[in-house]
């Protein structure tokens, strides 16, 4: 599957390649505040961890994985610059039921691109390109959902620009444990 730029971004699947990508997104404690407290990840945690996770769940075909974001030079003032990511797969795809018609989307970009409606134009694309691409294979989405931290109010202002309600307060098992989350969805 492929995603066509947007107006300022450009969309590719996110490869073990990366890594290096990843590790310096995730060195900053401020873009990691939600996900774990604020620790930065180790390049060992990159490789022997999240790589292989982002791995068990890519599929080219379907457009699940990890789709890396950059801007377009002539669009930004960043330049041609990687900002982050949007993560799309399954809903409870680590559970015995994953949803495979309810796909969770998800997103981290590096401070330098807070506040510039980024996430929310990435979000979009690739939630457009899945909608698309899905018609064409039979295989119909019925809804977007996405999970943060109940504090991120960053991510849910995300959530709701995109279209998506507030459902429930839940938890999620995470590496570090269980969490607690808010859960936003959308019918496509």
């Amino acid at each position: 599957m492929k995603i066509a730029d947007s107006q300022r971004l450009r969309f590719e699947m996110i490869t073990e390649q990366d890594a290096q990508l990843l590790y310096d997104l995730n060195l900053d404690p401020e873009v990691m505040r939600y996900i774990n407290g604020g620790k930065p990840s180790t390049m060992a945690e990159i490789e022997d961890y999240f790589i292989p996770r982002i791995q068990g769940f890519s599929n080219s075909d379907t457009g699940w994985g990890l789709w890396k974001v950059t801007t377009l030079a002539s669009e930004s003032d960043l330049g041609d610059t990687f900002i982050g990511w949007i993560l799309v797969r399954p809903m409870d795809f680590y559970t015995e039921e994953p949803k495979h018609s309810d796909l969770e989307v998800g997103w981290r970009f590096a401070q330098v691109s807070w506040g510039k409606g980024y996430a929310t134009e990435a979000a979009k694309a690739v939630c457009n390109a899945l909608v698309k691409q899905s018609s064409g294979n039979g295989k119909a989405i019925t809804h977007f959902s996405a999970i943060a931290d109940p504090d991120n109010k960053g991510s849910i202002n995300i959530m709701t620009k995109l279209g998506m309600e507030y459902i429930k307060n839940t938890s999620v098992d995470t590496p570090e444990g269980e969490v607690e989350v808010v859960l936003y969805s959308m019918a496509v």
